[in-house]
């Protein structure tokens, strides 16, 4: 599901087929659907299907839990082409191991946030969210884009959180991760994307030359 030596742009939130394929165009690697009732982005399974069939094969479809039970995760993925999972919550290293896709682990970026035990989970890739502030900013800072760096010793990175078209290119050569996530930083309100921001960000992402994958080659 995901590309080699090129930076992993997944646009989450989607919850209507135009954002999905503007998302595509403007080179995406992913789009994620928020299966959580609760969630302003909730997307019902259905509704994902239809988007899903529209969408182009290389494009990864995530689905994104937080704090789901497994039995549901597990009831999605039997309905819904998901190419992966996205999970937050408490979840050992045992309790992931039994889905038939990809598995991404969701872990919330903080000071405290400790990135050895990242070494226990056989998943794919590590999403980190920072929490540093609950709204997204339009000035660049590096929040805790450090602990990401070393975060990077134990998997596959994915930066999420308070990025937006401003800050992107300053976080993507900061960490050098392995992909970025993006969901109110390119929003006009919950559940409906701002076409210009979210061309600004992929552009300005895609911008950054990356060490990442050559690097991995390399060693």
């Amino acid at each position: 599901m995901f590309p080699l030596q090129e930076l992993f742009i997944k646009i989450c939130g989607i919850t209507n087929l135009a954002d999905a394929e503007l998302a595509c165009s403007f080179g995406a690697n992913a789009v994620g659907f928020i299966f959580n009732h609760s969630s302003e982005r909730y997307i019902p399974p259905d509704r994902a299907i239809s988007i899903i069939n529209r969408l182009p094969e290389h494009i990864s479809k995530i689905g994104v839990f937080d704090g789901a039970k497994p039995h549901y995760i597990q009831n999605i993925i039997k309905q819904v082409p998901l190419s992966a999972v996205q999970v937050l919550g408490n979840y050992g290293p045992d309790d992931l191991v039994d889905f038939d896709v990809s598995v991404i682990k969701q872990f919330q970026l903080s000071r405290s946030f400790d990135p050895e035990i990242m070494k226990n989970y056989l998943v794919d890739a590590f999403l980190l969210k920072d929490q540093n502030v609950e709204q997204d900013t339009a000035q660049p800072k590096k929040y805790h884009w450090d602990v990401a760096v070393k975060a990077k010793e134990y998997g596959r990175i994915i930066l999420s959180g308070n990025l937006n078209p401003n800050n992107v290119e300053d976080a993507v050569r900061f960490v050098q991760p392995y992909g970025i996530d993006v969901q109110s930083g390119v929003e006009l309100k919950p559940g409906k994307k701002d076409v210009q921001k979210m061309r600004d960000f992929i552009a300005s992402a895609r911008g950054v030359h990356l060490t990442y994958g050559l690097n991995d080659e390399e060693s």
